[in-house]
Order: C-alpha cells, then structure tokens, then sequence
C-alpha cells in the first residue's frame, strides 16, 4: 500500500551549471541563471510504500512528518539551496536535483523508522506548472 503526505517550503536558488560559460548559462536558464538567484513556494510529496502493520498503518503519519520536516522542511525552509546548505555544494540545485538529494535525506529515516515500509516517490513541485517525480534510481 502507498501512503502519502504533502509538505512545503519556501527556497531560494540559483540555476548555474559549472560546465557552462556564463553567455551558455545564461541561454539556458534564463532568469533563472540571475545571478542573485531567485525563489520558490515547493511543494514537496512523500509517497512510502508497504504492508500494514499490526496498527494498520504502513508507517505512523507522525513519523513520516517527523523524518521530513527534521531532514528537508525545516533544514530547507527560507534558506538559500545553492549558499546555505551542504548537500547542494557543487550541486546545480534543478528541481530533479532537489528532489534527488531529498530522497537521499528521507529515505534512511523511513527504513530505519519501518522494517517493512521504503521510500517510493518524492515528488517536487516548483510551480503550478513544473513537477519532477522520483524513484530513486541512480542519476544519470
């Protein structure tokens, strides 16, 4: 069974790809390449998935909010991705990225909370209009 909850945050970034010129960047992020960077209002979806437990629940609702606000929302909430965290240094933060490296932070808290449940999706929305959805797989 699939089990999931919606969380949000509010970001700043800044798209910039190393292995691009500045005049390169520039052409192919826009104003998103602005070099004081620009935000967003994410909406960030957490899908686990697995047998119930005896409770009838694949992983109690209050863990699951306990992993992701402790390891992305309240981490990532009004901060700026690309100057303030870690786990995007050297990363150019596109929302695959971002979710990416979300998975990365939430799925060791869901197995460790659950034997039986894992991380399924993480689904990141940066607009009304622009989603990613991931599974895990290796990035390419």
């Amino acid at each position: 069974m699939d089990v999931t909850k919606t969380y949000e945050f509010s970001a700043a970034h800044r798209l910039h790809a190393p292995g691009l010129d500045d005049a390169e960047n520039l052409r192919v992020f826009g104003k998103c390449n602005n070099p004081a960077g620009h935000g967003h209002n994410y909406v960030l979806e957490v899908t686990v998935r697995g047998p119930l437990s005896v409770s009838g629940e694949v992983l109690p609702l209050a863990e699951l909010d306990r992993i992701v606000n402790a390891e992305v929302v309240d981490r990532w909430d009004h901060r700026n991705l690309n100057e303030d965290l870690d786990e995007f240094r050297g990363v150019n933060p596109t929302a695959e990225e971002i979710a990416r490296v979300a998975w990365g932070r939430i799925a060791p808290g869901v197995s460790a909370a659950s034997g039986d449940a894992v991380l399924h999706r993480v689904k990141l929305r940066e607009t009304a209009r622009n989603h990613v959805e991931y599974f895990g797989e290796e990035s390419s």
